[in-house]
Formats: structure tokens, C-alpha cells, sequence
């Protein structure tokens, strides 16, 4: 699992249950996680982003089951997530009660991901149910970053840990809401998408 060790992932899991922010891999960029059921540690999200509250973050888990425990998925959505899930997509589906207004901006639904990457599962089986903000890990308007060294040093040096696993794809996931059959946002995996929501 690249050069993250156990003890690298027991202070990160640590640092998520103390309310702080972690900076970890996905198969797509580098992800400023934090406990996503905290309104305070969202906050902090927003606040070390620079970003809108107006804009929703996204919601981790390490499985598709997993995400059932914060969101209500219609069949069709399910159907979608064991599909495409882990991957890089996020599936903008209805969340429960315990996901706070701060993380969807006000709205009723949420965006999941199960990222396939080693470390980033490692992380959230360690933290669940806890689920993780998954909102890539630069300043607001800035690019994503591949690499930590891309990181912005006022966002890194003010997170509790920092999962170290090289060089990332770089690719954006795709943002889809299943039920309204849209793309939000297209990135990886999207033309595969695209054909699934014409064919089902």
C-alpha cells in the first residue's frame, strides 16, 4: 500500500476522531477528509478550503453498504453504485439525518463516493461508520493537486495528518444524480456512465 504505513494510518484515523482534518489519496486527487457527520469539522473544511457554503461537499465511505447507513438510495441508484462503486463517481443521492445541513448546503441530497484506492479504503474502514468529507484537497479556484507537494503549504500544515502515496491520476470523478439521469460534473468513467443512464 505505497509508503503509507499502519502507524501513518492510525494518526490519521485518530486526527478524523478528534475532529481534525487529514489530507489523503484517491484514485483520482489528493482529499481533505474529515468526520462528515461533525458540523464543526465540516467547518473547518470550508474554512481551510476558502470555500462557498453555498457549495456542497461530498460524503466518503468504504463500500456501497456503507453508504446506505447515511443516505436512502432508490433502487435504481443502488443498481447504479454496484456498478460504478469504488471508482471515481460520485452519486448525488437523498441523505439521512445524520448528515448535517452544513456539508449538502441546505439540500436533501448528498454526493458519495467510494474511492478505489488502497489507502483511502484503509482510512474509512478505520473510521467507520464515520463517514469522511471527500472534497479535493486545495484552496478554493486553485487546481487539485496529484502530488502533496502540489498542496498548498496553509492548507497542509494545518491538517492533523498528511497519507503520503505519490503521484495520483489527476482525473476529476464524475458527479451524477441518478434520478434526475444527469451529469453534473464529467470526469472519469463518464462516457461509461453515460451509457448506463441511457440504457437503464
Amino acid at each position: 500500500m505505497s509508503d503509507v504505513s499502519d502507524s501513518d494510518l492510525a494518526t490519521a484515523a485518530a486526527a478524523v476522531r478528534d475532529g481534525e482534518c487529514v489530507v489523503y489519496p484517491t484514485e483520482t486527487v489528493y482529499g481533505l477528509g474529515a468526520d462528515a457527520r461533525s458540523a464543526a469539522a465540516v467547518e473547518r473544511v470550508f474554512d481551510l478550503k476558502g470555500r462557498s457554503r453555498e457549495k456542497p461537499v461530498s460524503l466518503a465511505v468504504p463500500s456501497v453498504e456503507a453508504a446506505r447507513v447515511h443516505t436512502r438510495p432508490t433502487d435504481r441508484e443502488m443498481a447504479f453504485m454496484e456498478r460504478f462503486l469504488p471508482g471515481p463517481v460520485t452519486v448525488v443521492v437523498e441523505r439521512r439525518a445524520g448528515v448535517p445541513d452544513v456539508l449538502t448546503a441546505g439540500r436533501d441530497r448528498v454526493g458519495v463516493r467510494v474511492p478505489d484506492h488502497p489507502v483511502a479504503l484503509a482510512l474509512l474502514r478505520r473510521v467507520a461508520p464515520t463517514p469522511v468529507t471527500a472534497t479535493s484537497a486545495n484552496r478554493s479556484g486553485a487546481g487539485s493537486a496529484r502530488r502533496v507537494d502540489d498542496i498548498d503549504p496553509a492548507l497542509r500544515d494545518r491538517v492533523g495528518a498528511v497519507l503520503d502515496a505519490g503521484g495520483l491520476a489527476g482525473t476529476e470523478s464524475t458527479v451524477v444524480d441518478v434520478s434526475a439521469g444527469s451529469i453534473h460534473r464529467r470526469g472519469a468513467n463518464a462516457d461509461a456512465v453515460e451509457d448506463w443512464l441511457a440504457d437503464y
